[in-house]
């Protein structure tokens, strides 16, 4: 039987060591998210949710338990292969977009091609032109970041996202910087994308945003308290 499972985490447990004091961001999650599923992560500060953001997003490994993204087992990747895999596999948003400031839109976009081992190099500009088109920002490709609003910058930091075409998304608070009419243009971005088939896992505080998403998991304590589907998901029909 074939899976279409992209994550995989079985009783994943995270402590973290301060002086003496051992603190449990994780207790035991199990979590599975298949293939083209559209995930809103909710919870409060110090719930975990951005704990197993990172982990999902192999910036952090577990103290115990196994984490299998797209069947590969990241326990026991080593440093190298951890970032092959960000970098292959996994596209990264932020709440503030992380751009740099004095370089063009099409140049930030360019940046994560020149760490794929396997992809020439000399085809970074137009992977990163038709990345920036897939965002709505053909006419902006030679603006920098202050040229830009901040709906446009998080839609260059999606493009940077997408340029090596990975499976997953994962989106730490993309709207939490923006104005309610751009959070929509840009939620319309991301459920346009799993329409076209990424998966999209995303964090986010905000009830609203949340139930962008076809399915809604609640943390508290570094536990899953809910998970379940969203009824009627909004729909966010801005036009790029």
């Amino acid at each position: 039987m074939g899976c279409n499972c992209v994550v995989d985490l079985k009783s994943v447990r995270k402590t973290y060591h301060i002086g003496d004091i051992a603190v449990e961001a994780l207790r035991g999650v199990s979590l599975r998210i298949n293939e083209g599923e559209f995930v809103a992560i909710m919870g409060a500060s110090g719930s975990g949710k951005s704990t197993l953001m990172n982990i999902v997003g192999c910036l952090d490994t577990p103290s115990s338990g196994h984490y299998i993204l797209l069947s590969r087992e990241v326990g026991v990747m080593n440093r190298r292969d951890l970032a092959r895999i960000r970098n292959t596999f996994i596209g990264f948003v932020f709440q503030n977009f992380n751009l740099i400031r004095r370089t063009t839109a099409l140049e930030n976009v360019e940046l994560p091609v020149y760490y794929q081992r396997d992809r020439k190099k000399d085809h970074a500009q137009e992977r990163a032109r038709v990345a920036l088109e897939k965002v709505g920002l053909a006419d902006r490709l030679h603006h920098i970041p202050n040229q830009l609003s901040g709906g446009q910058q998080q839609r260059v930091a999606i493009a940077r996202a997408l340029v090596n075409e990975p499976p997953l998304l994962l989106a730490d608070e993309p709207t939490g910087a923006l104005d309610t009419a751009t959070s929509i243009e840009i939620m319309a971005l991301f459920q346009q994308l799993n329409r076209q088939g990424k998966t999209v896992i995303l964090v986010t505080h905000e009830h609203d945003i949340a139930h962008y998403a076809g399915r809604l998991i609640r943390m508290r304590d570094g536990e899953i308290v809910a998970d379940e589907p969203v009824v009627s998901p909004r729909r966010a029909e801005t036009p790029l």
